[in-house]
């Protein structure tokens, strides 16, 4: 088949209630029966969750499971950005006069990811990720530095897959998409953390009693099945580590890079 043709079925599929009927399913405690298999189907390590298979209640449930402690040690020392989440990176690089380049060929601008956020001149000359959860990925988020939430934000929009087919030939669709738009304060300035829902993600969430000041790790949110975080770093308080690339796999608490005020080192 053509890709116009799978363009056109995405397009028809990409539709908000498309996804809360599968979340619905999900969420149903019938769904808690497709658990094992959806688990062996995606080689996901059982043996790291939370709980045991038969104590999730659902497949959601299943989906969004925690961790066993100590699985995800959360890098040590000052003035670091860890990964907030489990992911592939899909884009990474400097954001030059508010322009994200060629993230699987296409261009985005940080005005249209923040929903034309006064804040967006903070981030015109930052630097960015875009992280990639799979299924088989643990799905919580988790902040990415010791700082306070100063600003929150909900995007309505599509669902669009963020997978690489998503990125490639569907327009636009890390702008496009659903979000969850979380601005937060640290040492050295501010960085925006863009939760993108996608086909088959019932709902981006808060964690309950969010609050206001994180420490590195805390958690932050989750999705209800696979999508992608934007991390967007300020102007001048960003150096990333260097052997990081676009196809990296990450853990959440690994470390991204540093922070730091460049603008006085010149």
């Amino acid at each position: 088949m053509s890709k116009p043709f799978f363009r056109l079925l995405t397009e028809l599929s990409a539709r908000k209630w498309v996804s809360q009927i599968t979340g619905h399913v999900a969420k149903s405690k019938m769904s808690r029966n497709f658990i094992p298999k959806f688990a062996k189907s995606y080689g996901i390590r059982i043996e790291d969750a939370e709980k045991n298979l038969h104590e999730y209640q659902s497949l959601n449930d299943f989906f969004t499971r925690r961790l066993k402690p100590g699985l995800r040690p959360i890098d040590q020392g000052t003035d670091l950005i860890t990964s907030p989440v489990d992911s592939l990176i899909t884009g990474m690089g400097s954001i030059k006069e508010g322009q994200i380049i060629n993230v699987k060929g296409q261009d985005y601008t940080v005005e249209d990811l923040l929903n034309h956020n006064p804040r967006r001149i903070n981030y015109e000359q930052g630097f960015y990720f875009v992280l990639y959860l799979s299924p088989t990925d643990y799905h919580r988020i988790h902040s990415p530095v010791n700082g306070t939430i100063v600003e929150k934000e909900h995007v309505p929009g599509k669902v669009y897959p963020v997978n690489d087919f998503g990125l490639r030939y569907m327009r636009k669709t890390l702008s496009r998409n659903e979000r969850l738009i979380t601005i937060m304060q640290h040492d050295k300035g501010e960085l925006a953390v863009i939760k993108v829902g996608a086909l088959n993600v019932s709902s981006i969430k808060y964690v309950s009693e969010l609050p206001n000041q994180l420490e590195r790790g805390d958690e932050l949110a989750y999705f209800e099945f696979g999508s992608t975080v934007v991390l967007l770093m300020e102007n001048d308080t960003f150096i990333p580590r260097e052997d990081l690339e676009v196809g990296s796999k990450v853990k959440m608490g690994e470390k991204l890079g540093t922070l730091t005020d460049i603008s006085k080192q010149n």
